[in-house]
């Protein structure tokens, strides 16, 4: 009984909260992404493939779509090679090392709330930050940020960058931390510069933990709702013209303010196809980095 019976008790607390709290959700979402399921009261009738057929033919929900994967890899590539670097110098024999590494978790603790508002300020069309340094390299019209795609894009992408890299700078420096230092003494000795060895060892090392990171960053890239929803003042719609809405934000407006709760369970489940694609294709790519298994 101790052998057999033991090593499943122990391990069944994890399984019974997944499946209350995970599965479940899972399964109930599908049958109510196949009905026409009013929030707002009324019984629901089953209509098949009805939600998703009229979801792939709405194009505020594919505007939704390009707006997350466009804001996605503007916020994921940069965030991730910085992270590289950053972790990379913080590896070095630095004098208060403790100090830096502590310091680039600091945005990681900040409420969103707060980095939103900050951020929100700091593109304010009349009086913003960004606005006023943009002056003294010669563009003396203000921007609107929050009006146009690309504008917009960008602003969001920086709120996820500057809460994110250090996330994961410290993630990609406990990967380092790993690798045996004789590797690197004895590329020196074999005359390899440190830039070589940056490629050569260090990346090729740590490649299960970028693998680890572009997933989680694929998962909250294409799930992104906090950031642009304060970025809106609390909209759900993105903009005038929903220039930033996300597919996270598009699912909540359809659920909770038009109350179509099957049609926002559809979304769902087709933004949960959209992620796996996005693992996919950059598992893809990351698993080449130093040679492919």
């Amino acid at each position: 009984m101790d052998l057999k019976a033991t090593p499943y008790f122990l391990i069944s607390p994890y399984f019974i909260l997944f499946a209350i709290f995970g599965l479940f959700p899972l399964v109930f979402t599908l049958w109510v992404s196949l009905q026409d399921y009013g929030l707002a009261g009324g019984d629901a009738s089953f209509t098949g493939l009805e939600n998703y057929t009229k979801l792939l033919a709405d194009s505020d929900f594919w505007n939704a779509v390009i707006n997350t994967v466009g804001i996605f890899i503007l916020a994921t590539v940069p965030q991730l090679v910085l992270a590289l670097l950053l972790a990379n110098a913080l590896n070095k024999r630095l004098r208060g090392r403790l100090f830096f590494r502590l310091g680039v978790l600091v945005p990681l603790v900040t409420s969103v709330v707060a980095v939103a508002i900050v951020f929100t300020q700091l593109y304010g069309r009349d009086f913003g930050l960004f606005n006023w340094l943009l002056g003294f390299v010669g563009v003396d019209q203000h921007i609107d940020w929050q009006s146009a795609k690309w504008s917009s894009w960008t602003a969001i992408a920086t709120m996820v960058d500057w809460r994110w890299t250090g996330y994961n700078a410290i993630i990609y420096l406990a990967g380092m931390q790993t690798i045996p230092r004789d590797l690197y003494e004895a590329a020196s000795i074999d005359g390899a510069s440190p830039r070589r060895q940056f490629w050569q060892i260090t990346l090729p090392m740590i490649r299960p933990t970028i693998i680890f990171t572009v997933f989680v960053s694929t998962i909250g890239g294409l799930t992104l709702f906090a950031e642009p929803v304060m970025f809106a003042s609390n909209r759900m719609d993105g903009g005038a013209t929903g220039q930033f809405q996300t597919i996270a934000m598009y699912i909540v407006e359809q659920g909770f303010r038009n109350f179509d709760y099957g049609y926002a369970a559809a979304a769902a489940w087709l933004l949960f196809v959209l992620i796996l694609i996005g693992v996919g294709i950059n598992y893809m790519f990351v698993r080449r980095i130093g040679g492919s298994k």
